[in-house]
């Protein structure tokens, strides 16, 4: 899969932390208490370490949250086993450990190193899934049809022991070399099954290039990284795992949501308008879902219109509900109710969310505790999701500042992304733009028509404000 980097000097990311008031160490008292639970936390006493799990992550994660194994019924169709590690096992209700991760909400990276939710004693120790030994994760086993549709699910905590530390590159190899162990050897049929039910719901699935800042002997570099297919396969089974809890609450009537509206119509017609400018074709009569799933994000202009198609999905948000089920559940990028459940060592929220369905399944109350944050998590999150937000668009336009400050005045071609149709008096039109080498997108001024290509002469690539901007030519 191609992979586009671009080299660029040595950058000072603490600028960021400085100016997001990011977390540093973690206070005394929370540290105490996460070096107790790491090892005085007693194992579950229900076994599966008989399961073959595996993990599958980038190959330098250490906050490992997920495995999986994956059968085939006798009955026809697939049984999937997704553990889970059980952070809520190890945070003391109303301890400071606790507060701790509620103020942090989430882990943040950054090019020059992560802030995590959780100390490394538990997040990269005691309770990341490693192979080889012992663990306490929250196992869901989901039973599927040979269509794909679930037709059972039960969740339990539970001892567990991962098989094998799994990166992306090597599974990828094993599945087109028809190599991959029996754990995962059915990812990709599944895979493919869970998406294609996914886009006959209307799911809008993004296969979003990552767009990285890595080190490179005493500079960085910028990277543009196409997702492998196995990336997207995994996924599925994530995304499977929270469309399950997600019906587990509803019909319990108490829990915490990941709501999203559906794409609106004038931003599908923007996005439609767009993709000349990016050679993407786009028959009439083809659905923006499959639009999206034809296109390469393996290619700069391919990453650009992926780019431009993420304004579909805005207005994500956590939904919390008790007694009284909200009017709107739904998840526009799922195309089904949805909830955060499988990255509890990165995220606040999948703790509570967890507990909640452990509870429902078991037909014992909600934990007061769960049951009192969940009204709470949605304002904390969305702090959180901004702050995380920040500091990734912050890094990336950092570095593509620090990349071009050297080039301005000289002319790029460059696609015609959107235009700023609400231009206030006085101030020139304006819209973005995307070029291809390297690959950024930017502000540019001028009159645009949407879904040219144009020239456009770089004006402004300022590290100090992290601003890049262009003008038509």
């Amino acid at each position: 899969m191609p992979i586009r980097r671009v080299w660029a000097p040595q950058i000072d990311f603490s600028v960021l932390r400085r100016e997001l008031r990011l977390p540093a160490d973690f206070p005394a008292a929370a540290l105490a208490e996460a070096e107790q639970a790491a090892t005085g936390t007693p194992m579950p006493v229900t076994d599966r370490t008989d399961v073959p799990f595996v993990t599958i992550d980038p190959a330098s994660s250490k906050d490992l949250d997920q495995a999986m194994h994956l059968s085939r019924r006798a009955t026809g169709g697939y049984r999937v086993r997704y553990a889970i590690a059980d952070v809520a096992s190890y945070v003391r209700p109303g301890g400071p450990l606790e507060a701790e991760s509620w103020l942090r909400g989430q882990t943040v990276y950054l090019p020059d190193g992560r802030i995590p939710l959780h100390p490394p004693v538990l997040s990269e120790g005691a309770v990341s899934l490693f192979p080889d030994v012992d663990r306490a994760a929250v196992v869901w086993t989901i039973d599927l049809d040979a269509d794909g549709e679930t037709v059972g699910v039960t969740l339990e905590r539970a001892r567990v022991r991962s098989r094998a530390k799994l990166d992306y590159a090597s599974v990828q190899r094993q599945v087109d070399t028809d190599t991959a162990a029996e754990p995962i050897a059915l990812l990709p049929e599944l895979g493919e099954l869970l998406a294609k039910r996914a886009a006959d719901r209307g799911a809008v699935n993004l296969p979003m290039p990552e767009q990285e800042v890595e080190r490179d002997g005493e500079g960085w570099r910028l990277v543009l990284r196409a997702p492998l297919p196995i990336e997207d396969y995994n996924a599925q089974i994530s995304l499977l795992t929270g469309v399950a809890a997600a019906s587990m609450m509803l019909a319990g009537g108490v829990g915490l949501l990941r709501t999203m509206p559906a794409p609106r119509p004038d931003a599908v017609e923007r996005l439609r308008a767009a993709a000349g400018s990016l050679d993407v074709d786009w028959p009439d009569d083809m659905p923006v879902g499959t639009v999206i799933a034809s296109v390469d994000p393996a290619t700069p202009r391919g990453a650009a219109f992926l780019d431009q198609a993420a304004d579909l999905l805005r207005g994500a948000t956590y939904t919390a509900f008790d007694g009284t089920v909200p009017a709107e559940t739904g998840h526009g990028g799922v195309g089904a109710p949805y909830a955060h459940v499988t990255a509890p060592l990165r995220r606040l929220a999948d703790r509570y969310a967890t507990e909640t369905c452990l509870a429902l399944v078991s037909g014992e109350p909600v934990p007061d505790w769960a049951r009192e944050a969940l009204p709470r998590l949605p304002k904390a999150m969305a702090d959180t999701d901004r702050v995380a937000g920040a500091a990734n668009r912050g890094a990336i336009e950092l570095a593509e500042a620090v990349l071009l400050q050297h080039r301005v005045g000289e002319h790029f071609e460059a696609g015609v992304l959107d235009r700023d149709n609400n231009a206030k008096p006085g101030r020139p039109p304006s819209g973005t733009v995307a070029i291809d080498d390297p690959a950024v997108r930017a502000r540019c001024l001028g009159d645009l028509p949407l879904g040219a290509r144009i020239r456009a002469r770089l004006t402004v690539a300022d590290p100090a404000t992290r601003k890049v901007e262009f003008e038509r030519a």
